[in-house]
């Protein structure tokens, strides 16, 4: 990549460093929290719930977030996310195992919700740098996607990370051995984050977070319900399926268990990650395709829509697990994550392409809020659906939540610039 601006590759490269850090830890903390509970006994709906505050804190922080870094600088947002992870990452060995399971449940909700602040202070921050360090155009495409698809390959690893630890050393040992590596990364971004990104203003007023563009709500309703779509599968149901499938519940076939999810997971962000890396290349797209680009979005989400609906009823048909069952259903939402990828890359390109140079932080936190309100919606569905009528349920809930996806985006309709 070549940018058009000679001291913004230093910036770039430290803000990726940072955020690919803080990434790693998110996605190997989400499969360390979901295996070590469900061994404990948790319910579907109760492993949802341990998720729930987390994605809660998303909405509030990422509202609140573009004016704390219009404020007070995107540095120092990037930089809190990162404190506040080590600190979640200590606060879980907190947990007894003597405690009761509804103990347990609030305090993990409580630790993760700290975690949900800080990886949605990461994530505005970097994206909001990206809206000021690149090139305008297909330039600024091809750095917000590479930044996103990037960051979903280092948390996909991250996945791997989290089930691989707590099968080889446990529970405490991989929570202290992350957070002893992301306060050294952290100490590296403070002492070596080169100069000139924005100190922000005082002046800067909260009600400035709320959107008053009809395109950037648009497409942040959008983005409700296409991550909605993802999370109501990927969060409880389809790790507490496989792992049904998988494990007998021996020691062996638990550990074995791990890796399987661990792997399939990892691999699905990884794949997910390098396919909007080259959203680019598939989208065909030039520095004045704005407004086809903003069409495109509700192509992509129609194109979603038959994946995990033919998915739901091919489980529902079966009516038990089989290898040939387990088959399909991996390589569908592989399927699922290409397609998706596309239309997550797409939705990040076109909230920076909308936003003003002058409130990059507000609009980029109020639409991120978006993402964070979807996580919440698929959250939620996830542990109900999955209790309701098992993986089944979820699959045919994404499609309804990506059909309410492609709707929000046929009413894009940017002006040519």
């Amino acid at each position: 990549m070549t940018a058009q601006k000679p001291s913004a590759l230093p910036a770039y490269i430290a803000v990726t460093a940072s955020y690919w850090a803080f990434m790693l830890s998110d996605g190997a903390l989400r499969m360390l929290v979901l295996l070590a509970f469900h061994e404990r006994g948790f319910s579907p709906v109760q492993l949802a719930y341990l998720f729930l505050l987390y994605e809660l804190a998303g909405v509030i922080t990422n509202l609140s977030a573009g004016w704390l870094a219009a404020r007070f600088g995107l540095t120092r947002t990037l930089y809190a996310g990162l404190m506040l992870q080590v600190a979640a990452l200590l606060a879980l060995t907190a947990l007894d195992p003597a405690w009761s399971i509804g103990a347990s449940v609030l305090y993990v909700m409580a630790v993760q919700g700290a975690s949900g602040v800080a990886k949605d202070l990461a994530k505005m921050s970097s994206k909001s740098a990206v809206k000021l360090l690149a090139p305008e155009g297909a330039g600024l495409l091809k750095w917000v996607s590479w930044l996103t698809g990037s960051k979903n390959a280092v948390k996909g690893l991250g996945f791997l990370l989290g089930a691989a630890l707590l099968a080889l050393y446990g529970y405490d040992t991989a929570l202290i051995g992350m957070a002893t590596v992301l306060g050294v990364i952290l100490i590296a971004v403070l002492l070596f984050m080169p100069e000139g990104l924005p100190k922000g203003k005082k002046s800067t007023k909260f009600s400035s977070v709320i959107s008053r563009d009809t395109n950037i709500n648009r497409l942040s309703v959008a983005r409700v319900f296409l991550f909605g779509a993802r999370d109501v599968w990927f969060v409880v149901g389809i790790p507490v399926y496989f792992y049904a499938v998988l494990s007998d519940g021996s020691d062996e076939s638990r550990r074995a268990a791990f890796f399987m999810i661990g792997t399939f997971m990892a691999i699905w962000i990884i794949l997910y990650g390098a396919v909007q890396a080259m959203a680019p290349q598939i989208l065909k797209a030039s520095a004045n395709d704005l407004p086809r680009l903003a069409r495109n979005a509700r192509f992509w989400a129609l194109a979603l829509i038959p994946i995990p609906a033919a998915l739901g009823l091919t489980v529902w048909a079966a009516g038990t697990p089989a290898l040939w069952l387990t088959a399909t259903v991996v390589l569908g939402l592989l399927a699922f994550g290409g397609i998706f990828a596309v239309n997550s890359a797409l939705h990040s390109y076109l909230i920076l392409a909308f936003s003003k140079s002058e409130r990059v932080s507000q609009d980029v936190g109020f639409y991120y809020m978006a993402n964070a309100a979807g996580r919440l919606l698929g959250t939620g569905l996830s542990g109900l659906a999955y209790q309701a009528g098992g993986v089944e349920a979820c699959l045919i809930t994404a499609s309804v939540l990506l059909s309410l996806s492609a709707l929000a985006a046929n009413r894009l309709h940017p002006q040519r610039s």
